[in-house]
């Protein structure tokens, strides 16, 4: 039998998906890439689940792809890979669920594309990000879509070109991370955040997450006409007259 290496727990509203391989850096190889998108499927289609944690054991988050595992190996393997890897990205950001991704340690290459690509991110003070792919020859093409949406064109090819890893606060200052704060109060402060956003309905929360990435690929007119159209849609929901008459009313929203 295959032993997992990912972790899940329910925690009330909230699912905890932890990266469990610290002997391996908890690397992205292709065994471990499949079991991810299984979980993460999974919660994304339970309506009792209201935000995802991803954490990891081990002092990485995640070390990137496995190199070992990489070695000697053909194209079909190498498109394979890659394109698993995007597959759980872009599931991430399908998901309706806000997805937080709690750092403690290293994140590199395909980590820090894990990291980038979850909606929100809390680090420790002693956690680095890198996109070190030069060093084995590797450009990190694949981490650049993601990472680059975060922190902008100049400080993506900082990152890639000089295959220099940056700490918490500079990743917390381009906007990799949300918050850093000391590794004991790391699980407070993403359940602090988790508990932020359970706050609202559920149904809005998904409705908004799929529209930011909605129109972040369009142009700002276009952007404009199909935002208008789920606002719209999004104000004859119950929920949203329930919210307008309780702020009326000076009372707290019942959420359906």
């Amino acid at each position: 039998m295959v032993q997992s290496h990912v972790n899940v727990e329910r925690d009330g509203r909230i699912a905890r998906v932890q990266l469990a391989n610290p002997a391996r850096r908890n690397a992205l190889g292709r065994t471990l890439l499949e079991e991810l998108y299984v979980e993460f499927s999974t919660l994304g289609g339970d309506p009792d689940v209201g935000v995802i944690v991803l954490s990891a054991t081990g002092p990485a988050f995640s070390a990137g792809h496995d190199i070992a595992e990489m070695v000697g190996r053909d194209e079909a393997y190498y498109r394979d890979l890659f394109g698993a890897c995007s597959s759980l990205m872009q599931l991430l950001r399908s998901l309706p669920q806000p997805v937080i991704a709690a750092v403690d340690g290293v994140a590199t290459a395909a980590g820090c594309q894990l990291v980038a690509g979850c909606d929100l991110a809390v680090a420790t003070e002693q956690s680095t990000f890198a996109t070190p792919g030069l060093r084995l020859g590797l450009f990190c093409s694949t981490p650049l879509v993601p990472i680059s949406r975060a922190i902008g064109q100049k400080r993506v090819m900082q990152m890639l070109l000089t295959a220099r890893s940056i700490d918490a606060p500079t990743a917390l200052a381009w906007g990799l991370v949300n918050q850093v704060v000391p590794r004991d109060e790391l699980d407070a402060a993403v359940d602090d955040l988790a508990h932020q956003i359970l706050e609202f309905s559920p149904l809005v929360t998904n409705l908004g997450k799929s529209a930011f990435y909605h129109q972040a690929g369009l142009s700002e007119p276009s952007a404009y006409e199909v935002m208008n159209e789920i606002m719209t849609a999004n104000a004859m929901l119950p929920d949203a007259q329930e919210g307008l008459q309780a702020f009326t009313e000076k009372r707290s929203p019942t959420w359906g």
